[in-house]
């Protein structure tokens, strides 16, 4: 019983499953986008390099249901910190479904602050960028596991 309920969380959650990924550094993206094509095959990960960007996507998004992502990846210093926390809270304000979407902040700052102030601010989980690209795979395995095969994720429900 236990494993059937497992497979349909599973099911459902790459049900059409796309990630949004904001970095604004082109090289985070391309190993990011590599390592989840690797070990996320079945998702659809979509970049924007900034919140601009990233906030007229998510509006774009809020009328087109199919195309809500099921996961949002915020690199925290887009390009500064100001930032990163500014398009969190506006993520969080956005209406629903839109801010219900998990979000995990990244950054290369591993300082206790930026990490207990990532929580603070509405974060989902916080991540300190590898380096290696072993160590993104590695990431986005463990990512796999706990997001798509281990956590339910929020069903798509519009407010009318």
């Amino acid at each position: 019983m236990l494993l059937d309920r497992t497979h349909q969380t599973i099911r459902a959650n790459f049900k059409r499953a796309k990630v949004l990924v904001i970095e604004d550094n082109e090289d985070h993206w391309v190993l990011i986008k590599r390592a989840m094509q690797q070990c996320l095959p079945e998702v659809t990960p979509v970049w924007v390099a900034t919140a601009d960007e990233a906030l007229a996507l998510l509006n774009e998004y809020s009328i087109q249901e199919w195309e809500i992502p099921k996961l949002i990846l915020l690199d925290l210093y887009l390009p500064n910190r100001a930032d990163g926390w500014e398009l969190l809270q506006q993520i969080k304000i956005l209406p629903s479904p839109c801010n219900q979407i998990p979000v995990i902040m990244l950054s290369s700052s591993n300082a206790s602050k930026d990490i207990s102030e990532s929580y603070q601010h509405g974060s989902s989980s916080y991540l300190v960028k590898p380096i290696a690209f072993e160590d993104w795979l590695t990431y986005f395995q463990e990512l796999r596991a706990y997001w798509w095969e281990t956590s339910t994720l929020p069903p798509i429900q519009f407010s009318v």
